[in-house]
């Protein structure tokens, strides 16, 4: 493994992160380090950038007072709803952001890797519209459990590549696009979908979705004239929940990152039966940086699982295992039937069907409603239609 320690350093939060890949990969990483370093200052890059997540994507998103939800919480609480961006979930926001800084490198094919599929759909949208070659890595266990997801993508005009190795799941994907990318990057950028990974990575990723928390910010002190008491959003590698917490960082504001339980007790010593790498990982290196994963003592990889396949995954971007250390991000855990739970009530309660990601958020609001204070913002980071089989199936068992 290469640690190129002085951009590592630059880029590290508190002592997680940096940059930690193989010889392969050091030239594409700075490359694209140095197209974004360059681009995110750029007026003519921002308003182009704008323009397309608001006449195309549909930006700005609303912030929803949740009327029904707030009485059975007993807090009062608003919605940010990112399942009303074009593609069904806050993915868009990153894909068209990577997609443009690609453009301008001159690349002419992207490669993505997905779990849950909604990332490979907002690769596979910006693929068309901005006139990519795209080929999208997904492991052969959520090809199955998101049927519907890789139909919209070969919709599209992408190719879904089953990845076979390993767990099967999102781990597997995102090793198969680094393989491919080490061979192809003259050509080609990969479009990672989560805030982890190397440098810059969940810089860019953080970047790009921080749209979520200005318009949240900005919407919240429209409506209220203060800020919330707590904002909760799910967590897999964190690219919503840092793009809704990164704006309210330095306010006075509870931060809670509601990771995957998985199915409870029962954990063997080769899987975590979660994906819960704030609560129950430990420090460790995956996909180039240096974060908190599950791992056994041997330093091997578990395999992580939940029920939501945007949640099975054995890390967590490195910004967020840096909060969660310094407590300004609490970790919180929702197990399926918890998740589930919050599937059902807000699609009764509101007439919202959340991602299964989402409703884990909206779960342990339902079992934890003192944790919210008086008044809290979900993020609902997608819609569940995707996941209406997967929860037929759950409630069948």
């Amino acid at each position: 493994m290469k640690c190129d320690t002085a951009n590592a350093a630059a880029v590290k939060f508190g002592k997680y992160g940096g940059l930690f890949v193989p010889e392969t990969l050091v030239q594409p990483i700075m490359e694209l380090a140095q197209a974004y370093e360059r681009l995110r200052s750029s007026d003519d890059f921002k308003d182009e950038l704008a323009g397309l997540l608001r006449n195309f994507a549909g930006r700005k998103t609303p912030l929803y007072h949740a009327r029904n939800l707030s009485r059975e919480l007993g807090c009062k609480t608003y919605l940010k709803r990112e399942d009303l961006v074009h593609g069904g979930a806050h993915k868009l926001n990153n894909t068209l952001g990577q997609a443009l800084v690609a453009k301008r490198m001159g690349k002419t094919r992207l490669i993505a890797e997905t779990g849950a599929g909604q990332h490979g759909v907002a690769t596979a949208i910006v693929g068309a519209n901005l006139g990519f070659e795209t080929q999208v890595y997904m492991g052969e266990v959520d090809i199955e459990r998101q049927k519907m997801n890789v139909y919209r993508m070969e919709l599209m005009g992408a190719e879904v590549i089953p990845v076979r190795s390993g767990s099967r799941t999102l781990k597997d994907a995102i090793n198969e696009a680094m393989r491919d990318w080490a061979a192809s990057f003259e050509h080609t950028h990969y479009l990672l979908g989560t805030a982890a990974g190397a440098h810059p990575y969940p810089t860019m990723v953080r970047d790009f979705q921080s749209v979520i928390g200005l318009e949240a910010r900005e919407q919240i002190l429209e409506a209220e004239g203060c800020l919330p008491d707590s904002i909760v959003a799910c967590v897999g590698g964190g690219s919503n929940a840092m793009g809704i917490f990164a704006p309210f960082l330095t306010d006075d504001v509870r931060l809670l990152a509601v990771e995957a339980g998985g199915r409870g007790p029962g954990k063997t010593d080769r899987t975590a039966d979660n994906g819960a790498s704030l609560g129950y990982g430990s420090n460790g290196i995956l996909h180039g940086a240096l974060t908190k994963i599950l791992q056994d003592p041997y330093g091997q990889i578990l395999e992580s699982y939940s029920v939501a396949a945007g949640l099975d995954y054995p890390g967590v971007g490195p910004e967020l295992a840096y909060l969660a250390e310094t407590g300004r991000v609490q970790p919180k855990m929702a197990d399926d039937r918890t998740a589930i739970r919050g599937f059902r009530a807000l699609s009764k309660l509101e007439g919202i069907i959340p991602a299964l990601e989402s409703a884990h958020a909206v779960g342990y609001a339902l079992s934890e409603p003192g944790a919210l204070g008086e008044m809290a913002i979900i993020n609902i980071s997608g819609r569940g239609d995707k996941d209406l089989a997967t929860v037929m199936d759950y409630e069948n068992l």
